[in-house]
């Protein structure tokens, strides 16, 4: 007769993403995992097999988690402009509501894990694509009702957004500077005419 699990999965899947989040991947150490997720080691392999599977349902969770949040703005019945100003706005609203300036959880992963793990690198791939594609949409939505420019191709304006997301994520590391964002923001969404 199998086991009845005595923790809540996602308890511990949301405990496992802070401590990846806050030592990264190598910086984490198995027994910081058993210490950080309350559960014992055996359990921690009987659930999720080792360290890696771990990380990468860790990047699952935290990934989901962003892409509810993005989908709740761009239902809202704004104009295309103040989405993205909205999208753009939660992202730093978040960096700068963390005060341990952990950045974000997927760009870590990228800059630090994705160069040498396929899995992970397709993962941060396929995340980048679905958020320059809420930003396509916004923005080709926007144009085709004229609220944003037609002088810019809607797909470059996407890319330039979602590397402006990027480039906020990394600039969060260093400083929590509430008008450097700010600035960052106005510049970006004055880009859409």
């Amino acid at each position: 007769m199998a086991r009845t699990k005595d923790f809540d999965e996602a308890e511990v899947l949301n405990k496992a993403v802070n401590i990846f989040w806050l030592k990264g991947y190598n910086g984490t150490s198995m027994q910081d995992l058993v210490d950080g997720l309350g559960i014992s080691r055996s359990s921690l392999y009987d659930t999720y097999g080792d360290k890696h599977t771990l990380f990468i349902k860790a990047l699952e969770s935290y990934q989901g988690l962003n892409s509810e949040k993005f989908r709740e703005i761009i239902c809202g019945e704004q104009t295309a402009k103040e989405t993205i100003k909205r999208l753009l706005e939660y992202v730093i609203d978040n960096l700068l509501n963390d005060k341990s300036q952990k950045g974000c959880f997927m760009v870590n992963a990228e800059v630090e894990v994705a160069l040498h793990d396929k899995e992970v690198s397709c993962m941060i791939q396929k995340n980048d694509q679905q958020i320059e594609e809420v930003f396509y949409t916004v923005i080709k939505n926007g144009q085709d009702k004229g609220e944003i420019t037609n002088q810019q191709d809607a797909r470059a304006l996407a890319r330039f957004m979602f590397n402006t997301i990027k480039g906020v994520q990394v600039t969060a590391k260093s400083t929590n500077e509430r008008a450097v964002f700010d600035d960052i923001v106005n510049l970006a969404v004055s880009v859409l005419g």
